[in-house]
């Protein structure tokens, strides 16, 4: 039964992946608002309520993603390490995402992410989701900032809209050298840089704010 319930998984993901993948495709060569999700489920042999069991809406085929990452930031500073600061744990998880070219680091040239960058600039629905998942991010993350601290809530707003501000942009310089043709390993060396020197500025604004002390026994 066991093994049964994980080959249902796995063709469940793989039914997922041939679904984004196969839209992207037809989304690139045609244009986002060009291509219907009947043509996409025919596409790979499957009802149109088959696609929409996976994805609830046609900007989820190219963004959903994303969704993997809306809470990372909040769940980062809710799990760092005793002693550590949120800047100080948000720079190390973004620097060996980087390392691991993650493509929520904007530093990813597989052709199939690059696709969905630019998709994302030529499509206003797309874009917009985009901008909807940052606000969702942003409160994530405040909501974790002013659960932590117990201080006012607009200090946690502003707290989160700044570091979040400074991570989008990093991620968007790295996707526009990408985009510009330049590979993942050559901007490598530049992006670590660029994240350092960011984060250094963050800190001298928010320094130790929300250090993790350590509970009482």
């Amino acid at each position: 039964m066991t093994e049964e319930l994980r080959l249902r998984e796995r063709k469940k993901l793989q039914t997922r992946h041939s679904l984004w993948q196969t839209a992207i495709d037809l989304f690139v060569e045609r244009g986002f608002d060009n291509v219907s999700v009947a043509e996409i489920a025919a596409a790979i042999d499957v009802s149109k309520k088959t696609v929409f069991n996976y994805f609830p809406t046609k900007e989820d085929l190219v963004t959903a993603p994303m969704e993997e990452h809306v809470d990372e930031s909040a769940r980062i500073v809710r799990d760092r390490a005793v002693g550590e600061s949120a800047i100080t744990a948000l720079r190390r998880h973004f620097l060996a995402a980087l390392a691991a070219r993650d493509a929520a680091t904007g530093l990813n040239d597989n052709p199939a992410v690059l696709n969905v960058q630019r998709l994302v600039r030529v499509t206003p629905s797309l874009t917009q989701r985009v901008y909807a998942f940052f606000a969702r991010s942003e409160d994530f993350l405040a909501r974790e900032f002013a659960g932590q601290t117990q201080a006012a809530d607009i200090t946690a707003r502003v707290a989160a809209a700044q570091i979040l501000s400074v991570r989008n942009v990093l991620v968007a310089e790295n996707v526009r050298r990408l985009l510009d043709g330049e590979s993942a390993d050559a901007v490598y060396p530049d992006a670590v840089a660029n994240a350092e020197h960011a984060f250094d500025v963050l800190e001298g604004g928010l320094g130790a704010y929300c250090t993790r002390e350590a509970e009482a026994d």
